[in-house]
This record gives C-alpha cells, structure tokens and sequence, in this order.
C-alpha cells in the first residue's frame, strides 16, 4: 500500500483543507465539494484525510461494517450477536465515473435468487463506504443514473438493491466528498445541495509558495515513507486536535442570537428549502469546537455562510458561484452580529471561505463601425473594415426541446430517445455478459416449455442461466449541441446581435438541463474558428458567447466546413453521441466567388452524413430574402425565426428532419 502525502504538508489552500477537518469533527455536516482547476491538489488533500479519521469498531467478518454497539437489524449479514467489536482505519472508498451500477450499489445473483430462493449478495462500493468517507473524483462528469443511486443513499442512509421484487437493504452512511473542475461541466442542482459545504481552490500567484509545493512533492516522489515520517508529529497533533474537537462538539452550545442570524442570513441569500440553514447552524457548530469554545459567535456564522452557501444560491449554471461578502456582513449586523469576537483558530480562521464578490456589470460601450456590405435593411448600416465591441447578451428565456430523430445509444441525459439501461422497456434479448436488468416475462415463457425436460416436479421454475433474459429500455440520452454563430457585419446591429446572443443563451441553458455536450464555432471576415471545442461545460460556452466581437463579411461555408470538421473529429471520439447542428444566421453569405453556392455545397456535406440541424434565421426589417430558409433546405433541417424560437409552436422542430444522425438507424433487437 502507497504511502498516502501528509494533510499537514499541503501548502496553503486554507479553505479546503478546513472544509476537510470541519467535517472530520462533525460527520452530520454533509460532506465537501472541492471546486477548482487541475493541479491543485484537490485529490491530495481528500485521499490524506483518511489518516486523520477515527478509527470504527466494526462487528467481525460483517461485510457491511456494522457497529456492535448498535448493528444494523437489517443487516445481510446479520442478525449479529452480540459480540466485542474490532477496530479499523476509516476507509476511503473512490468511486470511478465510468462504474456500473452493479458496482456501485452490488450486484444480485438472479439466477440463484429465482432458481434456489437465497439472496446472494455481493456488497458494492456503497457498502464499503459505510461509516467512512465516499470519494468522487470529477463528480461533476458521474452518469445520471449513478447520481440517482447516490441521492437516494445520502438522503436514507442506506441503499436498495431490487431485482424483480428480490431486494436487499443495507445501511450506507458516508461522508461525501467530490471534487471538479467547472471548465468541464456543472453539477445538477439536486447533487449540489446535497454537498453541505463548497470550497473554491486555485494556484497560488505567489512565487515563494509554488517553490515550496514543488520542493515537497519532489521530496515526496523521491521517499514517500520518509517524507511522511517527517511529518508524523504534525499529523498526529492534528490528528489529536480532531479528537478533541469531536470529544467537545455535544457541549457547544447554539443561541438564539446565532440561530437568528443563520435563518436571516439564508433568507437574504434567498437559497431553496431548509437544507441551507441546517447545515449553516452544524458547520458553524464545528467552528466552536475546532476552536475549542463552547459557544457559537458570530465570525463562526460568518465562516459557515461562506462555506454553505455559495453554491446553494446558483439560480442558472452562468451565476458565479460566491456571496456578495458586504451584504452578509450588514445581515450579521442587523440580527445581533457586530461584536469584537475572536476568530476560529486553525487552517481557514481568516474568514476566506472561497466566498466571492458578483462581478460588477460594466457600462455598454456603443459599437463601433463594421464592414456593411451584406447589411439587412432597415438596420442601422455599420462602416468599412472595423470590429465592433462585444454586444451584451439579451435576456434569457426558456425553449422548447430541439431533439435527434431515430433511436441512439448515447450518454444517458434528457434530450433524444435512445436504448439505455434506465426507461420504459420496450423488449428482452440474451444478456451479454452480466446480467442488470431481468425481464421476468420473457425468463419465464423462455423457461416454460423445458420443465419436463428438466424433471420437475414441484411448483417451483428450474430455471438455467440459458433462460435469463434482458430487459431492453428506452430512455433519453444527452446530444453534442454544436453551435455555428454568424458573427458578421450583418448581425453587428446592436439590437439584434443582443437578441441572438440571448437566444443562443437559453438554448445553452437548456443543453445544461439536458446533460449534452456544447461546442461553439464562428464565422466573420474571411474564415470561421472554434470558439470552444466541444464540452460539457455550458458557462464556458456561455463566457465565449458574451466575448464575442463582430464585424467583417460573412464566410458562411467557412463556418459549415469548420463545423463538418468538429463533427468528424468528435464522431472518432465518441461515436455513440449524436449531433445536433444549430446555426444562427441571417443567412447572407458574402465574400469570394459565389459565397452562396458554396455555403449550399457545404450544407449538402452535413445532409448527406444525415446529422440533425436547424437554422435560426436572424434576418429583421421590412425586406426578407428567405436565404436562412434556404440554407435549412440544403441542411435538410428547418429553420425558425427569433422570434418563433420563443413560442409554442417550434415544439419538435427537429422532429421531421430525414437521417438519423451519426449514421445511427433506429433497429430493434431481436
């Protein structure tokens, strides 16, 4: 076994490290989430909190880690007698994101279930975590159904595993902690809130500070154990800090004053449900007794505010995550705070918390003059060769679905029908390899005709592994939604390049609920470019939108060509996720001989590979070409108007489109 790098040797990263230890002395305070870039030492620091945990006294060959002063009733395997329990290390247990759901919650022999009636039960990593820590690397990429399986566990405490009506519950009570990094894809909000604390990490921009994170971890490659051993004094007074604080924790005492603070601070912030000041009153609880008080002040409400919130009061994946620290500081004040009272002591005390102040809007700067050779009539008629300053995004708003035709057997999400292991079902097969999902039906009418065969002789089916059936289902799956933006001289008009970016916003956050991948390519002047290569990660999409600048002509077959491209490359990278095409245009390809011809030539490219796609015809004023409409027909797509993107009426919009996508045909299994 590797030699885990000492929690005290991690240089600054004040906020994660307290996160950690806050939950190390109060288990009930919901676990952490650690936000920031790669290279931070986010894994580092969660994997070296486990040789600071207290150890378990855990009942002897139970698989499921029972306490033997209270073992669990339901126990599979118990009952226990009673018997003196053995002590362990706290385990860490590492989810993987590409686990099945077998390994996550267990797995059922069905075979022996309906064939002999015992439950053979092999406990998953849900059951290994009990009583320990729960660790998610880039929890922000886990499958849905993966994340389903863990909200049900966190908010029951335990985990059921049911196969056609033979089920098994085991207790599964762990402290939850995940790490990601944003650049790749937001959380759904109901997994967020089950992470009672947030904390944001970052590099450090101080030179003496990243010489000295190098310095130790080189030491550290080059003798793990002697490194560690260096630091074995540090780490057990930590260790006996965690101990204490623990041991004082039932003695705190939580006021009134406090309380009254926690419940107004959560109002002004205005974050969902009660689950916000719960675990505002157990972290600022913590803070006490990590401090070694018995009272709750009101630098330690402050602390736990900064800690709980941020990512409670997100309202769209394109707010900043943060608090506004000057409107926290007058609620204190205005319900009791203002005292001179003395800081937590320890790692984090100086009240950082990773809070963040919203960034300040600044002022519109009108735009400046750009190429108007292609511009619409009616609209103000931009100048010669000049880039104009990035528009202001309009208001969001809420769309209806744009989705893939045919079946896929993409990423699970929420946008084009597709086989998945969750849904309706639809059908059985033959399992290929494990067994997951038993269609009882089709197992039985499989197994009927050979009973007599197979000498039986009493009520029960003889059934054999030949029998066992899949069940086939059909749910939803998550699309790649590549966006082709017309950033040209004809779109430069204020009013309308601040419409399209709103349009393009909403269809963004929609592509958020629905779990697809973004991409953003654009075109202006002579060529087009990839504003941001496809990702999970929609407010970086969002970020790249806001910065757009305009101008120039309009190379609309540069901009189907560099998006062809995008698509083949991510066809090799991931053949199973389909492709949506969304093209915001007004449709008048200017530049070189005959741009328009060759903007129809390079919308028959992506019709011909049948991938989906429809146009957001951008063109305003009294005189309409109909080129955006055009454009559609040679996509094999339909186009709708800003306006009509709003309204009830583009419901299934993407519905018609001949082609299935990605060379995907909807087939049945046999």
């Amino acid at each position: 076994m590797s030699t885990p790098y000492p929690f005290t040797a991690i240089v600054g990263q004040d906020d994660l490290r307290l996160g950690l230890l806050l939950n190390a002395v109060s288990p009930a305070v919901g676990g952490v989430l650690v936000r920031g870039e790669k290279g931070t030492a986010k894994s580092t620091a969660v994997r070296a909190l486990a040789a600071l945990m207290p150890e378990v006294s855990v009942v002897p060959g139970c698989r499921f880690s029972c306490d033997p002063a209270a073992p669990d009733p339901a126990c599979p395997d118990g009952p226990h007698e009673d018997t003196s329990g053995v002590s362990r290390a706290a385990r860490t247990v590492e989810l993987p994101v590409g686990a099945s759901e077998d390994r996550l919650v267990g797995a059922l022999d069905i075979e022996r279930a309906l064939a002999e009636g015992v439950k053979a039960f092999e406990p998953g990593l849900l059951a290994d975590a009990h009583r320990g820590i729960l660790y998610v690397d880039e929890v922000n990429l886990l499958h849905d159904h993966l994340v389903d399986l863990l909200l049900d566990a966190a908010a029951m405490g335990a985990s059921y595993v049911e196969r056609e009506g033979v089920s098994v519950r085991h207790a599964a009570r762990f402290l939850l902690v995940g790490t990601m990094n944003p650049e790749e894809g937001e959380l759904r909000p109901q997994l967020l809130d089950r992470f009672g604390l947030t904390v944001e990490v970052a590099a450090s921009r101080e030179t003496d500070q990243r010489v000295e994170v190098v310095r130790r971890r080189l030491a550290y490659e080059d003798d793990p154990a002697g490194f560690a051993a260096r630091w074995a004094d540090e780490e057990a007074e930590l260790r006996d800090r965690i101990a204490a604080a623990r041991a004082l924790l039932p003695e705190v005492v939580l006021g009134d004053r406090a309380l009254r603070q926690i419940a107004a601070t959560c109002a002004a912030f205005e974050v969902d449900g009660m689950r916000a000041d719960i675990v505002m009153a157990r972290t600022a609880t913590a803070l006490a007794a990590w401090a070694g008080r018995t009272d709750v002040q009101a630098e330690d409400v402050r602390q736990a505010a900064l800690l709980a919130l941020p990512h409670r009061r997100r309202r769209n994946p394109f707010d900043a995550p943060g608090l506004d620290e000057d409107k926290l500081d007058d609620t204190l004040e205005q319900n009791g705070g203002g005292d001179d009272e003395p800081e937590p002591d320890g790692p984090g005390g100086g009240g950082g918390g990773g809070g963040l102040s919203p960034q300040e809007d600044g002022p519109d700067t009108p735009p400046s003059p750009a190429d108007g050779a292609d511009d619409t009539p009616g609209a103000p008629v931009p100048g010669q060769g000049g880039e104009q300053q990035p528009v202001r995004a309009g208001e969001p708003f809420r769309t209806k679905m744009l989705s893939v035709p045919g079946l896929g057997e993409g990423a699970a999400g929420r946008r084009s029908r597709a086989r998945t292991e969750h849904g309706r079902t639809t059908g059985a097969r033959r399992p290929e390899g494990a067994l997951t999902k038993l269609h009882l039906a089709a197992t039985v009418q499989a197994a009927a005709p050979h009973q007599r065969a197979r000498g039986r002789s009493g009520r029960g089916l003889v059934v054999r592994r030949d029998d066992l059936r899949q069940a086939t289902r059909e749910g939803r799956e998550g699309n790649l939604v590549l966006f082709v933006v017309d950033a040209s001289g004809s779109m430069a008009a204020r009013q309308r390049m601040g419409a399209v970016k709103g349009a393009v916003l909403s269809l963004l956050m929609d592509a958020y609920q629905r779990r697809d991948k973004v991409g953003l390519v654009t075109f202006r002047g002579r060529d087009a470019e990839v504003a941001l290569p496809p990702t999970s990660s929609v407010d970086a999409a969002a970020a790249r939108l806001e910065s757009l600048p305009t101008g120039g002509r309009t190379p609309v077959a540069a901009g189907l060509l560099k998006a062809h491209d995008v698509l083949r490359v991510e066809r090799l990278r991931d053949p199973s996720r389909r492709p949506l095409l969304v093209v915001v245009t007004d449709g008048r390809a200017t530049g070189g001989p005959d741009p328009v011809a060759l903007a129809a030539r390079a919308a028959r490219l992506h019709a011909a590979e049948g991938i989906a796609s429809v146009v957001v015809d951008c063109e305003t004023g009294p005189v309409r070409l109909g080129l955006a409409a055009n454009l559609a027909a040679d996509l094999g797509g339909t186009a709708v108007t800003l306006d009509e993107l709003r309204a009830e009426s583009i419901a299934g919009l993407v519905k018609d489109v001949r082609g299935t996508g990605s060379g995907h045909t909807d087939r049945r299994v046999a």
